[in-house]
């Protein structure tokens, strides 16, 4: 498998799985540029030290891809000087407040309902393809932004893992960049310091049981079979990749080419 160039990844105390997404190759032989397109997590508890970091990337643009609910949650992001806020709420992986709120409080049956014997992951598969399929408008704004001016771009949700996953994926392959980079770039959220923290309810248990945390494990893994299945549902939907950029995300080909001189080597 491709693997992505090494990364000299800062350290930030506030802001969960960041990172530069430059340096990956692309089928012609290229590279993505370093320092124009990155992922993360929200930014509603970045300190102090992190927004110094985040404003000395020179950020033009940040996308987020959370929805009213997630903000109430943790909070807007910080505010970086000078850069612009595009907030393009996406369908959430389990399907809303409700059901967050649910994990958050941790019943235990509830969660076997819901959950158990492949129910989590399937829900996942279902959330990655309606995503990719329903999303066309949000995806073909964050594109058309970019290809215009809106680099360095930051892209996030609430964890950087699948909203934003999606969206890098979509960017990624719009200027060409090779698929299995594209699912490695992906599966690099399952590193443990990257993992989104759940706020616990009032109500919870303070910390959640062994049988909790593996019935939640396929909401909080990157898992290859999740990305897959958005990538099959382009093939399905619009008959592949460049059908899905052309009639799917409305990319003329001098846009394609735009983004591609915005952010390939």
């Amino acid at each position: 498998m491709t693997q992505q160039v090494p990364s000299t990844e800062p350290e930030l105390a506030g802001v969960r799985n960041f990172r530069d997404v430059g340096g990956l190759p692309t089928v012609d032989g290229r590279r993505l540029r370093q320092g124009v397109l990155f992922r993360s997590g929200h930014l509603a508890h970045a300190t102090a030290q992190d927004a110094v970091f985040l404003s000395s990337l020179g950020l033009h643009t940040i996308f987020d891809f959370r929805n009213a609910a997630d903000q109430k949650l943790e909070g807007p992001d910080v505010a970086l000087p000078g850069v612009r806020n595009v907030n393009l709420p996406l369908s959430d992986p389990a399907d809303g407040a409700e059901f967050w709120k649910m994990v958050r409080d941790g019943d235990l049956d509830q969660l076997r309902a819901v959950l158990d014997d492949g129910k989590g992951a399937a829900r996942m598969v279902a959330s990655y393809r309606s995503t990719l399929r329903n999303r066309t408008a949000e995806h073909s704004r964050v594109l058309h932004s970019i290809a215009e001016d809106s680099v360095p771009a930051l892209l996030h949700c609430a964890a950087g893992k699948d909203r934003a996953g999606i969206s890098i994926a979509v960017t990624l392959l719009a200027v060409g960049v090779e698929r299995d980079a594209i699912v490695a770039d992906y599966l690099e959220s399952n590193a443990k310091h990257r993992r989104y923290k759940v706020q616990r309810s009032a109500s919870a248990q303070s910390a959640y049981t062994p049988e909790v945390m593996e019935l939640l494990s396929p909401l909080f893994d990157a898992r290859a079979e999740y990305l897959a299945a958005a990538f099959d549902s382009i093939d399905e939907t619009w008959g592949g990749v460049d059908r899905y950029l052309e009639q799917g995300l409305r990319l003329a080909p001098e846009t394609r080419e735009r983004l591609r001189a915005r952010l390939v080597d």
